[in-house]
């Protein structure tokens, strides 16, 4: 005979029901269906959840980079790009459209390639005339300085009774309200013109009386540029883009020796 035990309901055998604080094992006929169940699954839900956000961490931090690599905040200290810019400001900086890099520097690994030398490229372009730029003061580049960009590489600059003339052309300054431009005791451009070599620019504040640029340190190498000022975003009063002056092309100083 099977001795099988009915199950609740089909027979006058089927056993009592099991009291509320009678415990359940796999072998008492009161124990729940236990088929199907995982009991690895709560480890598992964890681990889910600890991998989602450990992988929406990573997410974030390289987000981080790429926008630490491409956009970057700075603070303005000091009065010398009056009245274009105020001190206590705070600007974003776009380093991607001044991003470059050495053709060569591959080459250069290469035995009797060492002395090879650069080819710099600039897929958008290099600091033009009137770009307001960031960038390592030469002197200590701890610091971070911002000027407008008035000699490209190449240039011949001259400073004569207070105005800027480049190539032999005077250039419109209007973000300079009128002020005149010298040169400083002892600076680059005091004795003559100034010829901007290649790979190097020449920059100026807009506060032309009280301003540490390369009227009394030189000129200015690319390679020390970290980015152009974009925009004010704070206070937000001040909220908007960063005025950069537009130039037309001007003679060069070949040109001019024709």
């Amino acid at each position: 005979m099977d001795e099988t035990p009915l199950r609740p309901g089909f027979g006058a055998d089927a056993p009592e029901p099991a009291p509320p604080d009678f415990p359940r094992t796999e072998s008492s006929p009161w124990a729940p269906e236990l088929e199907g169940t995982r009991p690895t699954e709560a480890p598992l839900r964890v681990r889910r959840v600890v991998r989602e956000l450990l992988e929406t961490a990573l997410f974030i931090l390289l987000v981080f980079f790429i926008v630490r690599g491409i956009v970057q905040n700075f603070k303005i200290e000091g009065s010398s790009m009056e009245p274009t810019l105020h001190t206590s400001q705070y600007i974003l900086v776009n380093k991607l459209v001044y991003f470059h890099f050495d053709l060569n520097a591959p080459l250069r690994l290469l035995p009797g390639q060492e002395k090879l030398s650069q080819r710099i490229i600039y897929p958008f372009h290099q600091p033009q005339r009137g770009d307001i730029v960031v960038f390592e003061y030469p002197r200590d580049v701890s610091k971070d300085y911002i000027k407008r960009v008035i000699g490209l590489p190449g240039d011949q600059l001259e400073v004569r009774d207070g105005k800027v003339f480049i190539n032999g052309t005077q250039i419109d300054q209007p973000f300079l309200q009128g002020a005149s431009t010298f040169c400083l005791t002892g600076g680059a451009c005091q004795s003559g013109p100034v010829h901007v070599p290649a790979g190097e620019i020449f920059v100026m504040g807009d506060n032309r009386g009280n301003s540490s640029d390369s009227r009394e340190w030189g000129a200015l190498p690319l390679d020390r540029v970290v980015g152009q000022a974009w925009v004010i975003y704070y206070p937000v009063a001040d909220w908007g883009l960063v005025p950069h002056q537009a130039y037309p092309a001007l003679p060069t100083v070949s040109s001019l020796q024709r």
